[in-house]
């Protein structure tokens, strides 16, 4: 745009560009896809959530099939259910086929993820420490090998983040990149409501930047951060009219969605009256559940879940779902230090990023502390854990221009693969040698 170069960032310029990472992004994104895939299809039974979500992916497949099909699991919106029946429509209706769409999920947001801290920050050594503790962090892994809407969620999510950063580090591409914010914020809404504090960051970071430039003409300047050449009436069209736009066609297909017989409750209710059904629902969990925890559980990591714990596939399984024990306790001074760096150093080159990765983290946890959601479970962690682990890393590039922490900035990584290594057992479902093997890794009692 004509105007993009009124406010030149550091982020445009060539030595920038000539040091991106973009090769060892894609060698890190491929070697993690490839450990997330192997034995994908192990178990080869639905396993935790994802006897609700098959079945409710099952109804859309045969929707595709004979136009026909009920509405299964409508507490939840339906985009992440509808691109999971599309994988089982390929791959067929099998342990391979429930979970190919959350695995390319999981990929995505991989890369995605360690994109948005590169575009954010320039910093290589934190892009890439981060593409190592994201790899490690277990939260990932495991969701990028079993079927529910999360990996779908956080996937969108990442892309939102990584174009919205991209946008504002090299503004002539703006225009196009905001545009694809929007698009991913409304698949994030679509894919699970977990999104929705995420969801308002990219517009509400655009006001602010905005304001604060002190443009005389707010709504129409076209000069100043975060995006020069976007006027503010243009930014919210893209990220705030589009992701509604994005949101409410993925119902689209539920129009039709019926029983013989029964209409469908879309059709019968509008999109209005579904959405106080499905607020209902989710409002009316209140049975008590054995894997329940609170937020303050999840972040000291003391209550994991047991996804998967039974004779499967010729063996006993087991797949725990918790945070890597080292780097999920190691990112919380990490995270006081990006808030405190974010503030006292405002203006210099990667204060905002800091800044953006405690602000983030807190906006996604801070959901679980007001929501009317009366059970709930460690996967809600799943997105804050990502803002946890960039704060580590943005915590290790810091560490490691001290005069001695260049041995914890590169040994804290390493650590992470180390216990990673130590409990890959049971993040992949591996055979376990007796029915209490279990204990070798549940180490806390909330653990078990």
């Amino acid at each position: 745009m004509a105007e993009a170069h009124l406010s030149p960032s550091p982020a445009a310029t060539p030595p920038a560009r000539l040091h991106d990472p973009l090769g060892w992004c894609l060698a890190l994104t491929g070697l993690f896809a490839l450990l997330a895939g192997w034995r994908l299809a192990v178990p080869s039974i639905l396993y935790f959530d994802e006897v609700h979500y098959i079945p409710a992916a099952r109804e859309w497949l045969a929707f595709l099939d004979t136009g026909a099909g009920q509405f299964r699991n409508r507490e939840h919106p339906p985009l992440a259910k509808e691109l999971i029946a599309i994988g089982m429509a390929v791959f067929g209706d099998n342990p391979l086929g429930w979970r190919i769409v959350p695995w390319l999920s999981g990929v995505l947001a991989y890369f995605a993820s360690i994109r948005a801290l590169w575009h954010a920050s320039h910093d290589r050594f934190a892009t890439l420490i981060f593409g190592v503790l994201l790899a490690t962090g277990f939260p990932l892994f495991i969701h990028a090998r079993i079927a529910m809407l999360d990996g779908v969620m956080a996937a969108a999510l990442a892309v939102a983040a990584w174009q919205f950063a991209a946008a504002c580090a090299q503004p002539e591409q703006g225009r196009w990149r905001l545009a694809l914010t929007g698009v991913a914020i409304g698949c994030a809404l679509g894919a699970k409501w977990n999104a929705i504090p995420l969801a308002m960051v990219p517009g509400i970071t655009f006001f602010i930047a905005r304001a604060l430039a002190g443009r005389r003409r707010l709504l129409l300047s076209r000069r100043g951060a975060p995006v020069p050449g976007i006027t503010l009436v243009e930014a919210f069209v893209w990220l705030g009219i589009v992701p509604l736009a994005v949101y409410a066609a993925t119902y689209i297909p539920g129009y039709w969605l019926a029983a013989p017989l029964h209409p469908s409750p879309l059709a019968e209710q509008g999109l209005i009256g579904l959405h106080r059904e499905m607020f209902e629902l989710q409002s009316q969990l209140r049975t008590p559940h054995r894997y329940m925890s609170q937020w303050d559980q999840w972040v000291l990591n003391t209550r994991g879940i047991w996804y998967l714990y039974e004779i499967t596939d010729g063996a006993r399984r087991g797949v725990l779902l918790i945070g890597n024990p080292l780097t999920m306790l190691l990112g919380l001074p990490a995270l006081a230090w990006c808030l405190l760096a974010g503030m006292w150093r405002k203006g210099e080159a990667g204060s905002g990023t800091r800044l953006a990765a405690a602000l983030g983290y807190a906006a996604s946890l801070g959901l679980w502390l007001i929501a009317p959601k009366p059970v709930q479970f460690y996967y809600h962690y799943f997105v804050p854990s990502f803002f946890l682990l960039a704060a580590l890393a943005l915590a290790c590039s810091d560490l490691r221009r001290l005069p001695y922490g260049k041995w914890p900035a590169w040994g804290i990584p390493l650590a992470s693969v180390a216990v990673f290594a130590f409990f890959f057992q049971i993040l992949a479902g591996l055979p376990l040698a007796r029915p209490d093997s279990f204990l070798v890794w549940a180490w806390l009692e909330g653990w078990r």
